[in-house]
């Protein structure tokens, strides 16, 4: 069983920068995908960026290319999600996820994912 623990939230000015973290724990780090998804108000979780296992391949939602870079070191047990040129619309609880079973669905589906963080909000104000 997985187990994992985001940070790195908080507010931000339009334009500025976050850098998030997560920790996991429970189970071999290196041995399953990372994703990162996102929640605003009244809205349904999106898929963010996913990564995989050895860093070799990395994912992004279409409109949140070239902002947002995401990175794992499994000597650490930890993915990041590096936010630029933040937007007032980013603002939303941030959740990591891990990918685990490698099955389930598409990798931007939530169902696709089996272990999840209990969020970091992020604001960004103008």
């Amino acid at each position: 069983q997985v187990q994992l623990v985001e940070s790195g939230g908080g507010l931000v000015q339009a334009g500025g920068s976050l850098r998030l973290s997560c920790v996991a724990s429970g189970r071999t780090f290196s041995t399953y995908a990372m994703g990162w998804f996102r929640q605003a108000p009244g809205k349904e979780r999106e898929f963010v960026s996913r990564i995989s296992r050895s860093s070799v391949r990395t994912t992004y939602a279409d409109s949140l290319k070239g902002r947002f870079t995401i990175s794992r070191d499994n000597a650490k047990n930890t993915v990041y999600l590096q936010m630029n040129s933040l937007k007032l619309e980013d603002t939303a609880v941030y959740y990591c996820a891990a990918d685990v079973d490698q099955y389930g669905g598409p990798y931007y589906s939530t169902d696709r994912y089996e272990a999840w963080g209990q969020g970091t909000q992020v604001t960004v104000s103008s």
